[in-house]
């Protein structure tokens, strides 16, 4: 059983979004997520400055078993990225829901997190797999 924040929303893909006021929220790869990629070797970030929409793969999370693309749960501006996962991407597993945080992004519209899913719902889909 994974550790899964309450206050955090999630996407079917494995995201996770925080809620830091003014419209920008933070990115990140959920617990479940770094457990079955294993130990991050590396971590390609988007662009600050990057328009995405949702759905779209901006971001690359390599580990020992496998590369897999992460995807924006929301649309909106990258407006920060998490520098220090340069030098130590091990933090995605370390610390998935603090300091292994990706990319923060300034929302097209912040009701579009309100789609997203809640705990219970992630839990949901995470046992279905």
């Amino acid at each position: 059983m994974s550790n899964i924040p309450t206050d955090l929303r999630y996407a079917a893909t494995h995201e996770w979004v925080r809620p830091e006021g003014d419209g920008v929220f933070t990115v990140g790869i959920s617990e479940h997520a770094q457990g079955l990629l294993g130990d991050m070797v590396f971590v390609e970030l988007p662009d600050v400055g990057d328009a995405v929409s949702t759905g779209d793969d901006i971001c690359v999370a390599e580990s020992v078993k496998a590369a897999s693309d992460v995807y924006a749960p929301i649309s909106g501006e990258i407006v920060a990225v998490n520098e220090e996962l340069e030098d130590s991407p091990e933090l995605v597993n370390s610390d998935p829901f603090g300091d292994g945080w990706l990319f923060k992004i300034k929302a097209d519209d912040a009701e579009e997190v309100e789609g997203l899913l809640d705990a219970e719902g992630y839990e949901n889909s995470i046992d279905e797999d």
